[in-house]
């Protein structure tokens, strides 16, 4: 506890009738898979039905005006919800299509994994097709085989791609394993600038702040490169390698804080306690390449997603501010 910045607050309760920092759903009537007018669309209600699925609805608002926001969310599950809706509703806002592709920057590790999960519900129950999306990866470990069970292109398609129907062609993914590595994240760069940027690039952090695998230090104008990586992400990822850390990856390629900032919005995913600093870090502290996560304050339309237990850190006054703005349109 820093004592200087006096007690910890105790858990709130949420305001009678209403999830913290989540609106009502409600249906964008007329549009399906593919956002086409007349389709069988997204139906039924928050709550759900028994007997089968509701159908899915969206968030009724949208970002009309540079902003950043905190949402935050009872629990973790209910975060992961969250985040799928807004991306599924960017989807099918967008209205993609053969000549019109969304772009979605994608990352790793296990906080997505609802997030995913949801998704994948979504495009099974007929409300959302990638069909027309394209993906760009945060990050791969450099040496690791591409079917080793822990690298990112393994992780990807299990956890998320193969439940899909996005074309392989269109999920981009950083090759470790190059003969060049610096050409391999040259030619990243070039073919995300060919796809015309990045809509929205979805973004989750470590403990110690690091954003893909900008670790503490990196440059905030930084592109897509080879990185060393910092002992507390080596010793974050032993759990993934039996706990072995020699057989943790020590170099990876990553986008850049810079690549994610072209990005036309950023949301970023910190769920659990052991990222409550680094919460407060990105929030309430002014932008330092310590904690790389922080550059993300100076983005034009930045959402961080959070559950209760990583608002710990933060001030009762922040979060009550930030859950007051909950039940309001973004602009």
């Amino acid at each position: 506890m820093r004592t200087s910045r006096g007690l910890r607050r105790l858990p709130r309760a949420p305001r009678a009738g209403a999830h913290p920092g989540l609106r009502a759903w409600t249906p964008l009537a007329g549009r399906g898979r593919s956002g086409s007018p007349g389709a069988a669309g997204l139906r039924g209600s928050h709550a759900g039905s028994a007997g089968g699925s509701a159908g899915l609805n969206l968030l009724s608002w949208k970002p009309c005006v540079p902003t950043m926001r905190l949402v935050i969310l009872d629990n973790y599950d209910l975060a992961s919800e969250w985040a799928a809706k807004y991306i599924c509703n960017r989807i099918i806002q967008f209205k993609p299509g053969q000549d019109r592709y969304f772009t979605l920057g994608l990352p790793t590790g296990s906080t997505p994994l609802g997030c995913y999960k949801k998704l994948i519900e979504y495009h099974k129950n007929g409300d959302l097709s990638f069909k027309y999306v394209k993906t760009f990866n945060m990050d791969e470990y450099v040496g690791l085989p591409r079917n080793h069970p822990e690298s990112y292109h393994s992780y990807m398609w299990n956890n998320f791609f193969k439940h899909i129907d996005i074309d392989p062609n269109n999920a981009h993914i950083l090759d470790g394993n190059a003969t060049d590595l610096q050409a391999e994240c040259d030619a990243f760069e070039k073919k995300i600038k060919e796809a015309g940027g990045i809509d929205l690039f979805v973004g989750g952090i470590g403990p110690d702040g690091h954003i893909a695998f900008n670790e503490p230090g990196s440059s905030l104008v930084s592109r897509t490169r080879l990185k060393t990586l910092a002992m507390d992400t080596i010793l974050a990822n032993a759990k993934y390698f039996d706990g072995d850390l020699s057989k943790v990856p020590t170099m990876a390629l990553t986008v850049g804080v810079g690549t994610v900032m072209d990005a036309r919005e950023v949301m970023i995913l910190i769920t659990g306690a052991h990222k409550a600093f680094a919460l407060y870090k990105a929030i309430e502290e002014g932008v330092n390449h310590m904690w790389t996560v922080s550059a993300f304050q100076q983005h034009p339309r930045t959402i961080f997603v959070c559950d209760e237990d990583a608002t710990l850190e933060l001030r009762v006054k922040t979060v009550k501010y930030f859950k007051d703005l909950s039940g309001s349109e973004l602009c």
